[in-house]
């Protein structure tokens, strides 16, 4: 045999191997893909019967399971807190440093908003929603009870239907929550007929917090309620202290730097329900700044305050602006004390077009008068 037919020979064999060996591993390649798809399908599907069986078993067992998760929880808070909360003050020096330090604080608060914080008054009284009866002891008199319970001796007198000052032991007496006229509503009255008939103003009615409306909009009256009026009179009897009803013109400067806000008549002055003035003007004039600041609250509610203004003076103090018709300052807007933030109106809570003014410090409502006087 020849040399050249020798090496054709290994060429032809060569080549053959090559073929076989590539057929091969393609054949090696496909059966290891079914056999992966194969097992893996496999596992997918029994993963799946198990893990429905686990969840079938969890929900059926859920509530068990549940309430053990939670007491076994609230027992481990409850170690860490009484475990570690003694290690952790102790080792702080920060927290270490105030619990050793810490005083009694006042309850005292710079409320930016009406809505955000709760506010109080600077009176102590506690505040009675409805009529007591009151047992005269001997040694009782008229004025001496009226004064215990803060209001005039007209006010006994009248809800008592008592034409003198004369009492008796053993005698019961019903006592108003409020100085003024207590009065069962009939058909037809309104808060105005009723306000005229008792020489008082219809937002005095409105402000007292007790007194109950079917309709908040409109002050409607149901036949038969009983309807505190405040500062009302009966007939024309003088009440015990005279209220201060005053023509009064803004721009004015009061004992404390704060300014009229505004002009009209004082309807109302500050009483333990209602820390505010009400100053009336059907002309509607124009709000002033009571005195420089930063509008921390510029905006309108549906009830309350309506559309009202809020002042942070930035010494203490803070002015509130009510029952506004007219905004004419945003939240965050400086001011100098004058400058007009505003225009009377009646929304909100109001019975007429009136200003609801409010000095604040700390939280506590103050009395108005007591800076404009």
């Amino acid at each position: 045999m020849t040399s050249f037919s020798l090496l054709g020979k290994l060429y032809s064999y060569s080549m053959d191997s090559g073929q076989n060996f590539v057929q091969e591993l393609s054949q090696f390649f496909i059966f290891l893909f079914s056999y992966a798809k194969s097992r893996l399908t496999t596992f997918a599907v029994n993963f799946e019967k198990t893990k429905d069986l686990i969840v079938s078993l969890l929900v059926v067992k859920r509530g068990k399971y549940s309430q053990s998760f939670l007491n076994t929880s609230f027992f481990l808070l409850v170690s860490a807190a009484l475990i570690g909360g003694p290690v952790i003050a102790e080792n702080n020096p920060f927290i270490a440093s105030y619990l050793a330090q810490k005083e009694p604080a006042a309850e005292s608060v710079l409320a930016t908003d009406i809505y955000e914080l709760p506010l109080k008054t600077s009176f102590s009284q506690k505040p009675r929603d409805t009529i007591l009866d009151y047992k005269v002891k001997g040694g009782d008199t008229l004025v001496g009870i009226a004064k215990t319970f803060d209001v005039s001796v007209d006010t006994i007198k009248w809800v008592n239907n008592l034409k003198g000052e004369l009492i008796k032991p053993g005698q019961t007496l019903k006592i108003p929550p409020v100085t003024g006229v207590v009065h069962k509503v009939v058909s037809g009255e309104s808060i105005y007929s009723i306000a005229k008939k008792y020489k008082t103003n219809a937002q005095n009615i409105v402000n007292f917090p007790f007194n109950d409306f079917t309709d908040l909009d409109t002050f409607a009256l149901r036949s038969g309620q009983i309807l505190y009026v405040p500062d009302g009179v009966i007939e024309e009897a003088k009440p015990i202290a005279p209220r201060f009803v005053a023509q009064i013109q803004a721009g004015v400067r009061g004992t404390s730097n704060f300014i009229w806000p505004t002009s009209g008549s004082i309807t109302q002055s500050p009483v333990w329900y209602h820390m505010a003035v009400d100053i009336a003007n059907s002309a509607a004039p124009a709000i002033l700044a009571a005195d420089s600041g930063t509008v921390s609250f510029a905006g309108c509610v549906g009830y309350g305050y309506g559309c009202h203004i809020i002042i942070d003076h930035g010494n203490g103090y803070q002015s509130l602006y009510g029952h506004l018709s007219q905004i004419d300052v945003s939240p965050g807007q400086a001011v100098t004390q004058g400058v007009k933030i505003g225009q009377m109106g009646a929304t909100g809570r109001s019975s007429g077009i009136h200003l609801h003014f409010e000095i604040r410090s700390g939280g506590t409502l103050l009395n108005p008068l007591n800076f404009l006087k």
